[in-house]
């Protein structure tokens, strides 16, 4: 996958229902802002609240209402709920699946990368791995993703660590292995596309997908120029991250007219003080941009 791609919220209607009629509409949002790719059923998608149903679901219509590539999330602690995962990402159409470390349980290297070969030798569809430590509690070091590149089913990797030391020997161990190495954090963004990232799925490209796939863009001919503008991007993909987390994301996508849905608990609406913050960098965000045609 190249570019940016947005791991796509999940809208939930007022009883906690995924509502597919949003999930179009979003789909068509998100397009038509210019991103280059979807992710259903990622870390702010909320899949590990959805059930095994569900997620084949939300990827079908991702899938069928989508006209760039997707790449679906279809990990679960267990091989074999994520080989049955995969198969069905990959029955309803899905590019390729994104496949986070096996969670709850502290897996050595090793086993996350036998683990990884048997998802890779099981799927029909290229696999991404994908390292969120601070979700999973485990992280994939550059050594084991090194290892996995030479794969050949095994397509790249998402980092979500936020350590851009740790990305840049990602991309160095991987650069001769035609391996997409793919940021998850907005707020590191330019200096991974500096280290050699292909791209980034990111959270912000749900709320401001014009602006991080220009990032992106411009990234090729004036790096300086893309740095500048990744950096106006840092507070507002913080605050929709780390500073209020999936609720402050949907909030913020609603205000800029985005179908984003409710969240479904546990997680509970943004508070008052979490919605002053957002709407202040919502305001702040360049409201010239226009749908590409």
């Amino acid at each position: 996958m190249d570019g940016i791609g947005p791991p796509l919220v999940t809208p939930f209607d007022d009883d906690g229902d995924v509502c597919i009629e949003r999930l179009r509409e979003l789909v068509a949002w998100v397009e038509s802002r210019g991103v280059d790719f979807l992710v259903p059923c990622g870390s702010n998608s909320e899949a590990e609240l959805l059930t095994a149903d569900e997620r084949a679901r939300v990827i079908e219509t991702v899938v069928d209402a989508a006209s760039v590539p997707v790449l679906a999330g279809t990990g679960h602690p267990g091989l074999r709920e994520t080989v049955d995962a995969t198969a069905r990402a990959t029955a309803a159409g899905a590019d390729a699946a994104l496949v986070v470390t096996p969670f709850y349980y502290d897996h050595d290297q090793t086993a996350l990368a036998d683990y990884y070969r048997a998802v890779a030798d099981a799927a029909e569809i290229p696999v991404y791995l994908y390292s969120v430590p601070k979700y999973a509690g485990v992280r994939l070091t550059p050594e084991t993703v090194a290892e996995l590149a030479t794969h050949p089913n095994i397509a790249g990797v998402k980092d979500s660590s936020g350590d851009i030391g740790a990305f840049v020997r990602i991309c160095r161990r991987t650069a001769d292995e035609g391996f997409d190495p793919m940021i998850g954090s907005g707020s590191v963004l330019a200096q991974a596309l500096d280290a050699g990232a292909t791209g980034g799925v990111l959270a912000l490209a749900n709320i401001a997908p014009q602006h991080a796939t220009s990032v992106f863009d411009t990234h090729t001919d004036d790096p300086a120029a893309a740095r500048a503008a990744a950096a106006d991007l840092v507070e507002l993909n913080h605050a929709v991250t780390a500073g209020h987390g999936v609720a402050g994301l949907k909030y913020a996508m609603r205000q800029r007219g985005a179908p984003a849905g409710e969240v479904r608990s546990p997680h509970q609406p943004a508070d008052d003080e979490a919605r002053d913050r957002l709407d202040a960098l919502v305001d702040g965000l360049d409201t010239s941009e226009t749908p590409n045609s």
